[in-house]
């Protein structure tokens, strides 16, 4: 059994950037996501077969549930490239991650004087970095499209009292302030664990009863990636909603 390793793995560098299997699956991710877009915009018709007609009521499905978030479809259409993203790329490199070849396919590289075998992919999920990036991504689009909706005085003025001759900031206003790195962690936090602890279950039964038992456990990592994928994605468009109607929200 490989050694599960709180950390991704090392497999090469390119200049400065160090990969790792978990980056390097991320990549894969993004590829599939590009390929798959390219064919589905290139198979679009006016008159939809089935397949168009299903991603069809998908796309509508996602405004209803935008709408009812953002109270406005305009809103919805604006937002959904940035949500849908968010959420297809969360979800597909947490399945890619549950494919079989993220474990056996690997590299014997050399550490030191000790031969170390180390899987080519890794769920990306599962290393800290790869979920921290991406909830420093996601909470800076909070910001900057907060700024873009309402001015950066007012989408500030949460945080700083610009009544004064120069900005201050509340007790009431660093709390505010403090939260918002609390929601970066916990972020990151929620998809790390949750993706970490799925790799180490379904390696677990695997090791101990193999071929049969671990069937149940694979289908419920499964609807895990797909959920954790919806929770980010919707987190981060109940914040933007938040963060575009601050006069409203206070």
């Amino acid at each position: 059994m490989h050694e599960i390793s709180l950390r991704a793995e090392e497999l090469f560098h390119l200049g400065p950037f160090t990969i790792t299997n978990a980056l390097l699956l991320s990549f894969v991710s993004l590829i599939v996501l590009i390929i798959i877009g390219f064919f589905i915009k290139k198979g679009l018709k006016i008159i939809p077969g089935k397949l168009q007609s299903i991603f069809e009521i998908l796309i509508e499905q996602t405004f209803k549930i935008m709408d009812s978030v953002l109270g406005d479809r305009r809103l919805s259409e604006k937002y959904l490239p940035l949500i849908a993203t968010i959420f297809l790329f969360v979800m597909t490199s947490n399945w890619l991650g549950l494919l079989p070849f993220t474990g056996p396919i690997g590299l014997n590289i050399l550490h030191g004087e000790e031969t170390v075998f180390t899987p080519l992919f890794r769920s990306p999920g599962s290393d800290l970095n790869f979920t921290l990036a991406l909830a420093l991504i996601s909470m800076t689009s909070i910001h900057f499209l907060g700024v873009l909706a309402l001015g950066f005085k007012k989408h500030f003025s949460k945080f700083f009292n610009f009544k004064k001759p120069f900005p201050l900031i509340s007790f009431v206003g660093l709390l505010e302030f403090l939260s918002e790195f609390v929601k970066i962690v916990s972020f990151s936090f929620r998809l790390f664990g949750n993706i970490f602890a799925g790799e180490i279950l379904l390696a677990v039964i695997g090791i101990l009863i193999p071929y049969v038992l671990p069937l149940p456990f694979l289908f419920l990592e499964i609807f895990v990636g797909f959920i954790q994928a919806f929770i980010f994605g919707m987190l981060t468009l109940v914040f933007i909603a938040i963060n575009i109607r601050h006069e409203e929200a206070h």
